[in-house]
């Protein structure tokens, strides 16, 4: 979790982006980075790549993926309160705390 992006691609995919170039987008990273970062996540159980129509894959948070959603929103709190304005007009845009996704695990603990 440690990597650079590696943070801002869960979020992503809390937040409904699912598709590779939806997460891309939205972490504004390289493309190259996006898809080393989905490797190594989804090798540490945090995502999951579910094949769909052709070669478009969907990513999906994993249990232990989900469990991160109070982390992110931790730190969204923390910098609601240290590093932004009270009077900042696009606050309140920024700074939404992640819903909690849903998971859909089969049992291969």
């Amino acid at each position: 979790m440690g990597e650079r992006w590696a943070l801002l691609v869960v979020r992503e995919i809390a937040m409904g982006s699912t598709r590779f170039s939806d997460i891309v987008r939205g972490t504004g990273a390289p493309r190259d980075r996006i898809a080393a970062r989905l490797k190594a996540l989804e090798a540490a159980g945090v995502v999951r790549c579910e094949s769909g129509s052709g070669a478009r894959h969907t990513y999906r948070l994993t249990e232990a993926g989900a469990e991160l959603v109070p982390v992110l929103n931790a730190l969204l709190a923390w910098g609601e309160d240290h590093a932004v304005a009270a009077d900042d007009p696009k606050r309140a845009a920024r700074y939404r705390k992640l819903p909690t996704p849903e998971t859909t695990i089969e049992e291969d603990r």
